[in-house]
């Protein structure tokens, strides 16, 4: 595959997104959907409070249309073009109705725990078998070796543990201004820098459609942000990033190129432990981590900047660990 054709990719889904999000923003204001602030998150939050969300819809639209465009100009839709659009779109429409129960019933938490954890092992279910059916091996790879351990149908627990582990860790990271958006373009596009180095073309176009899905929406995501994601973008990105990652087979990749991600979701693990165990005292002063920044004096942009620096280290690492 050329150069060309993945830039164009990165180029339509941004393109269509820039253009998209303008437009829908008016619409969801018209409708009335805002995002509303949980009561526990900062103070500060408050003012973000109505702010339009469910923008993801704008760029998960985007992407699809760019990677399935150019899969079929450049010949190269295959079973893992279907497996990937499965995670990003299953995921999109499980984050799509969390989201509406939110903004138009206003019911602040959304899905219930139970509800979404179903939902998120149903669809990683229903990866695994589009997995086997498309030939893919039950293993996973030793990192720093040749070795593949094949774990059999033992894998399946695995892809549901990465799908909705890693659906859940952008889902909290998704808590300020651009954040994730940032995130997910250094992640994705790390990934597709590995995937046209193993050659796995279609894994490496579906990586640059996000790129571009993703900056277009930074433009509006960005601090102060016009609009947010949602779940319905949080829970896409993370369901589609564990997926790419285990195409490539590069799986345990995904803890250094989304380590930012597995920071936020230790440090809440952390501090609930921590709570339980202590009888009500905290390690951190509010969790997710970035919020433990922002109540300890660091302006939103700052911790986002940071925080993009940690997971673009963390990408230029991953990279050089497959190609050196």
């Amino acid at each position: 595959m050329s150069l060309y054709m993945l830039v164009s990719a990165l180029a339509i889904a941004f393109v269509i997104t820039v253009i998209g999000v303008p437009l829908f923003i008016p619409f969801l204001v018209k409708l009335k959907f805002g995002q509303s602030i949980r009561e526990e998150g900062p103070k500060l939050h408050e003012k973000k409070s109505g702010t339009p969300t469910m923008g993801a819809v704008v760029y998960l639209t985007a992407i699809v249309v760019s990677y399935v465009l150019i899969s079929l100009i450049s010949g190269t839709f295959t079973s893992a073009t279907w497996l990937l659009l499965l995670a990003l779109i299953l995921f999109g429409i499980l984050g799509f109705q969390d989201d509406y129960i939110k903004v138009v019933k206003k019911r602040n938490l959304g899905l219930t725990s139970k509800q979404k954890f179903f939902g998120q092992v149903g669809i990683a279910v229903i990866f695994y078998i589009g997995y086997l059916l498309a030939g893919y091996p039950n293993t996973i790879n030793i990192p720093f070796t040749s070795i593949e351990l094949h774990l059999s149908y033992f894998f399946v627990l695995f892809v549901l543990f990465w799908l909705v582990g890693f659906s859940n860790a952008v889902n909290l990271t998704d808590g300020l201004d651009g954040l994730v958006s940032g995130l997910s373009s250094i992640a994705f596009l790390a990934f597709g820098v590995i995937a046209i180095y193993q050659k796995e073309f279609s894994v490496a176009l579906f990586c640059f459609a996000v790129v571009g899905g993703m900056l277009g929406f930074l433009i509006f995501n960005k601090n102060p942000a016009k609009i947010f994601m949602g779940d319905t973008g949080s829970l896409a990105l993370g369901g589609a990033i564990a997926a790419v990652s285990i195409l490539l087979k590069q799986e345990w990749l995904l803890l250094l190129i989304g380590i930012v991600f597995v920071i936020e979701t230790a440090s809440v693990m952390l501090q609930v432990a921590y709570f339980k165990i202590s009888g009500g005292k905290r390690i951190f002063r509010m969790t997710p981590i970035h919020h433990h920044f922002e109540l300890g004096g660091w302006k939103e942009w700052r911790v986002v900047l940071t925080f993009w620096t940690v997971g673009l280290v963390g990408a230029i690492l991953a990279i050089l660990m497959v190609m050196l």
